[in-house]
């Protein structure tokens, strides 16, 4: 059975060739719908809150001429407020649906859904663990923006501790020759020791640049993200750590004019908006490649390619 729940199970030719259906997939946007999933179902499981993935996910779904049942906060509206497990609730909705997309606050907790799940599970991320199908969008944006998977340097901005989403990109981008990673982070959100282990064992570069403005000159993509108040336990701990990175027009000044600005969002300052109008600011483009990419996902798990 097909699951995506870790960006460690992808090789480098599976992700080539699903980033060859997205491609595919973004240029059948152009042209109207597809019904190569029409009469399947597809459930979304959300027990933490969200916008673009569930929406996205949903929105591939339709796309493809299938159907989708979903929960947006499942942690208070579903079964599980009363007590009930999430193998419980995978066992059944498994049941009903040909598919499961589950976002959980609990690292761990899809590969524990497809354990007992009699359909593909896709991970929408869990808690401050991975997030494989943001990743392989984020690769999508890379390869349609950049023109390339491979001799990248990659800076990696702000909460890279709990940020799941630069987790699960390392570990893809790892599969692919000559990358060059660029940890920029504050001394209260390293990029786990694990990471970089994995990542330095597959003959990335790994660099540590407290200077942001070091990193703009350097990087062909500047991945920012979000410093996450609610993996914080301690409110100070968050507020020594929000401000530290801004990406602002002094950065702008130092990028490379091939370069692109990346950011899984929301984004609560960290980009200032006046960015936006840079043709390099790629983060809005980058929301939008999550629906072929999820189109590419959802056909192969259900059509079991």
């Amino acid at each position: 059975m097909y699951h995506v729940i870790s960006a460690k199970a992808f090789t480098k030719d599976h992700l080539q060739k699903l980033l060859q259906e997205a491609n595919t997939m973004q240029n059948m946007l152009t042209q109207g719908a597809s019904r190569v999933l029409e009469g399947k179902i597809m459930a979304a499981l959300f027990f933490e809150p969200s916008t673009r993935t569930r929406l996205s996910f949903e929105t591939a779904m339709h796309r493809l001429g299938g159907n989708v049942i979903s929960t947006e906060n499942a942690r208070e509206f579903s079964s599980a407020i009363k007590g009930e497990t999430l193998e419980d609730t995978i066992r059944v909705v498994s049941g009903y649906a040909d598919v499961i997309v589950l976002r959980h606050y609990e690292i761990g907790a899809a590969a524990r859904a497809a354990q007992v799940s009699q359909v593909p599970v896709l991970s929408a991320g869990d808690g401050a663990g991975e997030h494989p199908t943001q990743a392989l969008l984020d690769l999508f944006t890379i390869y349609r923006e950049i023109g390339r998977t491979e001799d990248l340097t990659i800076a990696m901005i702000g909460d890279l501790m709990y940020g799941r989403t630069v987790h699960s990109l390392v570990y893809m981008l790892s599969q692919f020759p000559g990358i060059r990673l660029i940890c920029t982070a504050p001394q209260t959100t390293p990029m786990p020791v694990d990471v970089i282990e994995y990542a330095t064992s597959r003959g990335v570069h790994v660099e540590f640049e407290q200077d942001l403005h070091v990193a703009a000159k350097k990087a062909d993509v500047l991945y920012q993200t979000r410093v996450q108040k609610e993996r914080f336990k301690t409110l100070e701990q968050y507020e020594m750590s929000r401000d530290a990175y801004i990406i602002d027009e002094s950065i702008l000044e130092l990028m490379g004019q091939r370069s692109i600005i990346m950011h899984p969002l929301p984004r609560l300052g960290e980009i200032t908006q006046v960015v936006d109008q840079d043709p390099r600011a790629a983060y809005f483009r980058q929301t939008h490649y999550g629906v072929p990419v999820r189109m590419a996902l959802l056909k192969q798990a259900v059509m079991k390619e």
